[in-house]
């Protein structure tokens, strides 16, 4: 057990509470006694340590609270955060790919910096309904027509037609919309009162 002195140290006096609150835990607060730790970091490491976590995964000066925060999430719930406790990601990305694992999908297809947290959610929601996502799965596309994209495969509409980045999402939907099977007579009115209001305003 080591004993710190905030007042001779670097610590402020609220990282050294962190540290005192860890050691009458009996708790390792060798992972987070380091002055590199703001006060809300350490916190997230002392609860991790609390409930037996691994918390080496996120007790790193470059994952910030919320970072740290999604880890411990997922350590807590036997997730394999190896697959996102890394600094590139943002606490919301790591929430969607927290998401996927949790839900068991293959998270392998979105987990890539380059997608943003809207964009993994489109490609979570695909995967969830075991649409096939490699029409989409293009950062090159927003989020917007990501979800285009995905509606007109979940109604089997062949996308090729407009699953196109020159395409905006407005376009994309009027494409969509135009191609979608007619099923019953209100599907008709619907698509009716669409191009009145389209091309009459």
């Amino acid at each position: 057990m080591i004993e710190i002195n905030y007042k001779k140290s670097d610590f402020t006096k609220e990282q050294f509470n962190e540290i005192r609150k860890g050691l009458d835990a009996k708790l390792d607060v060798s992972f987070y006694a380091k002055p590199e730790f703001n006060t809300d970091q350490m916190f997230q490491i002392r609860l991790g340590l609390k409930d037996n976590l691994d918390v080496s995964f996120y007790a790193k000066p470059e994952f910030d609270l919320f970072q740290m925060e999604q880890i411990r999430f997922g350590l807590k719930n036997h997730l394999d955060v190896s697959k996102y406790a890394n600094p590139k990601f943002t606490s919301e990305q790591m929430e969607q790919i927290k998401f996927g694992l949790k839900n068991h999908l293959d998270v392998s297809i979105y987990t890539k910096p380059e997608f943003t947290w809207q964009q993994m959610k489109q490609i979570g929601k695909g995967l969830e309904n075991n649409i096939d996502v490699s029409k989409y799965a293009n950062p090159k596309f927003t989020w917007k027509q990501m979800e285009q994209i995905r509606l007109g495969l979940k109604d089997n509409i062949d996308v090729n037609i407009y699953a196109k980045p020159e395409f905006d999402e407005k376009q994309m939907r009027q494409i969509r919309l135009e191609l979608k099977p007619l099923k019953t007579n209100k599907d008709i009115l619907d698509k009716i009162k669409f191009w009145m209001k389209l091309n009459f305003g």
